[in-house]
């Protein structure tokens, strides 16, 4: 059995907070060790767990998470960084990056795209423990793992252009606020696959995503338009 992976939460709300742990439990490779609200508490729970991966807000009541990366680099501690965070300051995207940060997801989150994160962490650290030299392909393979530009690739792969054109033309001819259970039943297509060609148009900026809370307090995703259609040329 492979081996599980400690990570820990340092989120400053608690409801959002839970809701990373929920979601990294059900990882098979990850194991959610533990939650800080603040960065006194990240620090103390750092020292005590050793995470492998810590799901990381920047803004805390006590400080920034920008520091508490630096903190990692400067003492020299193995462990890596996925910020979530609302921070979308290109000056603290740059640095985080600059730093070594695994990966920057801004808030509202959109889910697939932490477990995405989350599966590109895990293939990093079997692709380090597998090898103990590398040759310049292994370099590339593990600098692709850390890039955006793998999961874009992937993520282009099976978006169809006819299903993607149904999909905008409903926002285009008035869909509103939207989910992927309204998408699915407009378009004929499963829920799952109207989530995936969402998120699509968020990474196309033709759709924004926001988080909304429904009346037993579970989250769900809604989808509305960005980009007026006096500016769609398409």
């Amino acid at each position: 059995m492979l081996p599980k992976h400690d990570v820990l939460i340092v989120e400053d709300e608690a409801r959002q907070a839970k809701l990373h742990a929920d979601f990294v439990g059900q990882h098979p490779r990850l194991r959610a060790a533990g939650i800080a609200t603040t960065m006194a508490e990240a620090r103390r729970q750092l020292e005590s767990l050793q995470p492998r991966l810590i799901l990381l807000d920047n803004y805390l009541p006590d400080g920034n998470g920008i520091d508490l990366l630096e903190h990692l680099v400067t003492q020299k501690i193995d462990a890596h960084v996925v910020f979530i965070t609302a921070a979308s300051e290109m000056e603290t995207c740059s640095k985080a990056i600059r730093l070594g940060a695994f990966d920057y997801i801004i808030k509202p989150i959109a889910y697939d795209r932490l477990q995405a994160a989350l599966e590109r962490f895990c293939q990093f650290l079997d692709s380090q423990a597998a090898h103990r030299q590398v040759d310049q392909r292994r370099v590339d393979e593990l600098y692709k793992l850390q890039s955006k530009a793998a999961l874009e690739e992937r993520r282009t792969k099976g978006i169809d252009p006819l299903t993607l054109s149904r999909l905008k033309d409903h926002f285009l001819d008035g869909g509103q606020e939207e989910t992927a259970e309204t998408i699915a039943r407009a378009v004929g297509i499963s829920k799952t696959t109207a989530r995936r060609y969402l998120e699509y148009l968020v990474e196309m900026r033709f759709v924004a995503a926001e988080i909304t809370y429904g009346k037993v307090g579970r989250p769900e995703r809604t989808y509305r338009l960005l980009r007026p259609a006096a500016n769609e040329g398409e």
